[in-house]
């Protein structure tokens, strides 16, 4: 059987180079605004001004400040993707389901530790955000097809994705669990659940 995954995120359509300089101009600024001030703190106004395009540029490119976020994530994403499609065991093929499903967790919990602001964000952007991302739906699929051998693997592949929802782990952040902590527990939970101990 093989892993039927959606394809992984793409990259931008092809632009203008003048529209793909003012792209390259906003996203810089995002992130570097997002990490001196945190994302709640900056307005797509702030980004504009940085950037040194006008509001309207930002809102017709990436629609809103979540919008603005997904442009962020998306690379960092597209890395990920590409280590679990083509990379070395166990994250990528080649090592059992039980032990991918845990590399793959694992490695999706560090993501979160790099991003957990960012990510929350574009979670939480409307209600339901979170389930209509697309690499939510991709990193669903690769869960369920890990967990094919369990008596509901779609099921339980949203119940492990839930271990590494943003909101919940900045919860736990605030509570002093630190990443490894949370790192940790989230491979006990894979592991118990696939039957690894």
């Amino acid at each position: 059987m093989t892993e039927d995954l959606p394809p992984p995120a793409s990259g931008p359509p092809r632009e203008r180079a003048d529209a793909a300089r003012n792209r390259l101009r906003v996203l810089e600024a995002a992130a570097r605004l997002f990490a001196e001030h945190g994302a709640d703190a900056v307005t797509v106004d702030a980004v504009a001004r940085a950037a040194g395009v006008g509001k309207g540029t930002v809102f017709r490119r990436f629609g809103d400040k979540s919008g603005l976020v997904a442009a962020l994530l998306d690379e960092r994403e597209r890395k990920l993707q590409r280590a679990v499609l083509s990379g070395a065991p166990p994250l990528g093929p080649g090592a059992p389901a039980p032990e991918r499903a845990v590399a793959f967790l694992d490695a999706y919990a560090t993501y979160l530790a790099d991003h957990l602001e960012l990510v929350r964000l574009s979670e939480t952007a409307s209600p339901g955000a979170r389930y209509r991302i697309g690499a939510y739906r991709f990193w669903h699929r690769h869960l369920a097809f890990l967990c094919a051998d369990t008596a509901d693997p779609d099921h339980l592949a949203h119940l492990l994705l839930a271990a590494v929802d943003a909101d919940l782990n900045t919860a736990l952040r605030a509570e002093g669990y630190d990443w490894s902590r949370i790192r940790a527990g989230v491979r006990e939970l894979a592991r118990r659940a696939l039957g690894g101990g």
